[in-house]
């Protein structure tokens, strides 16, 4: 199954949002959802500490101001193929 990486950190409501629509999107395509606390990580807080939330789906990335119901959609489309 494919995976869709989410940083994230706690008390991040953005983060809650982008959260709620990558679930509701695994009810159309299979992918695992591996979160990482930007807290736990010194490269990953360097790297995103101003993005959160932040998606990756291999190549195509989503920061903070881009992720929206639209643009995930487009992207899992792009990159997860959603035939069972």
């Amino acid at each position: 199954m494919q995976k869709v990486i989410f940083y994230t950190k706690e008390v991040c409501s953005l983060c809650d949002d982008a959260y709620a629509l990558l679930k509701m999107f695994q009810r159309d395509f299979p992918f695992e959802i591996e979160e990482r606390d930007i807290y736990t990580n010194d490269e990953w807080l360097e790297e995103y500490q101003l993005l959160i939330p932040f998606v990756q789906i291999n190549d195509t990335t989503l920061n903070c101001e881009e992720i929206n119901i639209v643009s995930l959609e487009e992207a899992l489309k792009e990159n997860i193929s959603n035939n069972y």
